[in-house]
């Protein structure tokens, strides 16, 4: 009887920490990381280099920094060399829920001097040279089984037949610009050119289909013998991968962190002019931060159930006065306080279409790296969460 009582202390003890263990799963940051290409799919093929191995290759190193990280689940649309179509890789990470996709690959051009990095997000672009790299990306398809039907009739010859398409990317469109700038900013401090000056858009059926934020990155031309030949080699796909993980860590902790965000409204009386901030916050500011979230929580979340929409403008190390000069004319400005970091928001509204409206009012005075974030009672959440 005694042996039986154990055993069930154990088995309920186990039962426990598999419960505790599964709730703390399901707060992690999910990532979903693609290597463009597989199998008989070689992608851009140069001077005995393989796109397909080389993605492949940097995906790994990506996924193993970011699994080490607290807080971060990683899965993977293949980590071998096998075909995944298309759709399916944006499957992948429906199904897994992700938080955001990354799609990885090479670039290759026929200029053997062509080189730099391009990092897309979803979208309706015309420009020639995008829709150039889309269709190259999309002819995958025509390697799949019934991909007429499968894709409702997209021609990959022609990207712009995927305007006619029911497209989600609106909902994701900024952070997915969040993200992939963050990527660029990690590739330039490698050194590395940014083509184009800056994000891209482009009609990529891979993304197409993936209903989070998401980026297709060309981390440089293997067609060009200097880049390629870097890319093929470890140490080249080492700093490369760091940076891209460097990039989705940065990303995670700028929308999702631990949750909660100090916020506070300009007090007239305790007006702070423009000055760095140091490493240990005085128990003088300490009591106004306190002070102030909690009338921004009695005032406003409290009281009402609803998410409170904000758009945020910029994250600095600098902490400004809410004036309007200071923020290109704009009013009803409020800052965070995260991480050793400002973050100054604009504009407070329950109403997303409201909200959407003042970030284009953002972006018309110069912002053009704003997006929308949410709080609820005080806290930050996660805007994808309410728009779902």
């Amino acid at each position: 009887m005694r042996s039986t009582s154990k055993i069930k202390i154990i088995v309920t003890f186990i039962l426990i920490l598999n419960s505790l263990a599964g709730n703390s799963q399901s707060n992690n940051f999910k990532v979903t990381l693609d290597a463009g290409h597989g199998a008989h799919d070689f992608g851009a093929v140069y001077e005995g280099r393989i796109e397909k191995n080389i993605a492949l290759a940097v995906v790994l190193k990506v996924g193993k920094i970011l699994a080490a990280t607290p807080q971060i689940e990683v899965n993977y649309t293949r980590k071998t060399d096998v075909f995944i179509d298309l759709i399916e890789r944006a499957n992948i990470a429906n199904r897994f829920n992700a938080n955001i996709f990354v799609s990885i690959h090479c670039n290759a051009n026929r200029n053997t001097a062509a080189d730099g990095t391009e990092t897309y997000v979803m979208g309706l672009s015309k420009v020639a040279s995008n829709l150039e790299a889309a269709k190259k990306e999309n002819s995958v398809i025509t390697l799949e089984k019934d991909y007429k039907q499968k894709y409702e009739g997209f021609d990959p010859n022609s990207p712009e037949t995927m305007i006619g398409m029911t497209l989600m990317q609106e909902e994701y469109l900024d952070n997915s610009i969040s993200l992939a700038s963050k990527v660029e900013d990690a590739f330039e401090d490698l050194g590395k050119k940014i083509r184009g000056g800056g994000v891209k858009q482009a009609p990529f059926m891979v993304l197409h289909k993936a209903y989070m934020p998401r980026v297709l990155i060309e981390m440089g031309f293997i067609s060009n013998t200097i880049e390629g030949n870097r890319l093929n080699s470890e140490e080249g796909q080492d700093e490369i991968a760091k940076a891209i993980a460097d990039a989705v860590i940065s990303y995670k902790k700028e929308y999702y962190g631990n949750g909660e965000v100090e916020l506070f409204d300009e007090i007239p009386s305790q007006k702070i002019n423009e000055k760095p901030i140091r490493d240990t916050v005085t128990p003088a500011k300490q009591q106004m931060v306190s002070q102030s979230i909690e009338a921004f929580t009695s005032n406003k979340a409290t009281e009402n159930s609803k998410p409170i929409f904000k758009v945020q403008l910029s994250a600095s190390s600098k902490r400004l006065e809410l004036l309007p000069k200071n923020f290109n004319g704009l009013k009803n400005i409020s800052v965070a306080y995260e991480n050793k970091v400002y973050k100054y928001m604009y504009g407070e509204t329950a109403d997303y279409d409201e909200a959407k409206k003042q970030l284009s009012e953002a972006k018309e005075k110069g912002y053009n790296s704003a997006f929308l974030i949410a709080f609820k009672n005080g806290k930050k959440i996660n805007i994808q969460d309410i728009i779902k």
